[in-house]
């Protein structure tokens, strides 16, 4: 989470801290997950908080740079975990400068929406939100 907070603050000028408090992970559709490397070291982390009735908060995502696949990766578990929890969208927020998210972000689904909650009228924010909810494939008889 430090080194977070670190890559953050150097491209954005702000360490995110402010938006995310550690007791939110403690509600029962919450969590926090870590991504491990073969030795161990942790190279990523992306947490998922109740915001509204249906829809999920992303916060705190993290890949370590020169790793690969680990962003996917934790997304994929979070967006999984997240329907099993009965949310049917995701929301997030995350700098407009930081264009390596904001990529990252639309080519997995998520579309821009207005910003929500502590984000309004917030010039330098941008939101996103994806519906997670599995379509479900007409079987032919």
């Amino acid at each position: 989470m430090a080194e977070l907070s670190e890559v953050l603050a150097t491209i954005t000028g702000s360490s995110g801290t402010n938006s995310f408090d550690v007791t939110d992970i403690k509600h029962p559709d919450a969590l926090f997950a870590l991504a491990f490397d073969d030795t161990g070291r942790p190279i990523g982390c992306g947490a998922l908080r109740p915001l509204e009735h249906g829809i999920g908060e992303l916060k705190r995502m993290y890949a370590r740079s020169g790793t690969q696949g680990v962003g996917r990766a934790l997304l994929a578990f979070l967006e999984e975990r997240a329907r099993e929890l009965g949310y049917r969208q995701l929301w997030l927020e995350t700098r407009k400068v930081n264009q390596r998210a904001v990529n990252f972000y639309q080519s997995r689904g998520y579309q821009v929406i207005n910003n929500y909650g502590r984000y309004q009228g917030r010039d330098d924010a941008i939101c996103f939100a994806k519906d997670i909810r599995l379509s479900i494939k007409k079987q032919t008889p």
